[in-house]
């Protein structure tokens, strides 16, 4: 599997190194440009389930972006956009809960059933993504682009602790176990090995040339398949990666 992970990344890297040749489209060169951004969002169901009852905290995590990204005109204002970039899709949030669905770790026992209370989640996924886009102009300074995007994880982070409520163990009658909020007294939980090694979701955004060679970039990116392996079910909800990123880009060509 790791081989042909190298290869592939290989491959991909080939396709994005500059080149001198002229296009053979009406808009003439390919563009080549180094991107760095900022991401900021979070793994979620599409709709907050009624298990689900507020989220009380937020927050910021050190969720980078860096890659390059090839253009090549094709026709008219028309255009195709390919990157290869290196990312960190992360978030770390706090939620109350009532009979959500829970596998929680307590002491040496672990424990399943349904939970009330609070619940603490850190999500972190690095990965390699290419996104493949087609490409508008606006005018010489502004583009727009959307397209899907493929990403490899190469580590993955899915974990938490519930604290300050309990657990009916197997149903919701089920036998009380009390969480506290000393570290001691909370259970924890982890999913990671649960997650998928591939994601697939789509993207739009634009790019404002400020100037001959900077410019800045603003991203929605929306995971269309769940982070999870289609076997896992001890999160009923299915979880979507939701991102936006604010970036800066230099042209190198």
């Amino acid at each position: 599997m790791m081989k042909i992970r190298i290869a592939i990344i290989s491959l991909v890297l080939m396709a994005l190194l500059p080149t001198h040749t002229k296009a053979n489209t009406p808009g003439g060169d390919w563009g080549l440009k180094a991107r760095l951004g900022y991401q900021i969002g979070g793994t979620a169901p599409i709709g907050i389930p009624a298990t689900i009852r507020s989220i009380d905290k937020y927050r910021l995590t050190p969720s980078l972006m860096a890659g390059v990204s090839v253009s090549m005109p094709i026709q008219s204002n028309w255009g195709l956009q390919i990157g290869l970039l290196f990312e960190n899709k992360a978030m770390d949030a706090e939620a109350t809960t009532k009979s959500y669905h829970m596998e929680v770790k307590k002491g040496e026992s672990m424990l399943e059933g349904v939970y009330t209370g609070h619940i603490r989640q850190k999500v972190t996924e690095w990965m390699f993504t290419l996104p493949v886009q087609a490409t508008y102009a606006l005018g010489k300074k502004v583009t727009l682009k959307a397209g899907p995007y493929l990403s490899m994880l190469i580590n993955k982070d899915f974990s938490g602790y519930v604290f300050d409520g309990y657990l009916r163990q197997g149903n919701p009658t089920g036998p009380k176990v009390s969480m506290g909020t000393g570290e001691d007294e909370r259970a924890t939980y982890d999913f990671s090995d649960d997650m998928r090694n591939l994601q697939v979701g789509i993207g739009v955004g634009a790019d404002w040339q400020v100037s001959p060679r900077i410019g800045v970039s603003a991203d929605l990116n929306w995971g269309l398949n769940g982070i999870f392996k289609s076997d896992f079910n001890t999160v009923e909800q299915t979880l979507y990666p939701i991102y936006g990123t604010i970036g800066v880009f230099y042209r190198i060509k």
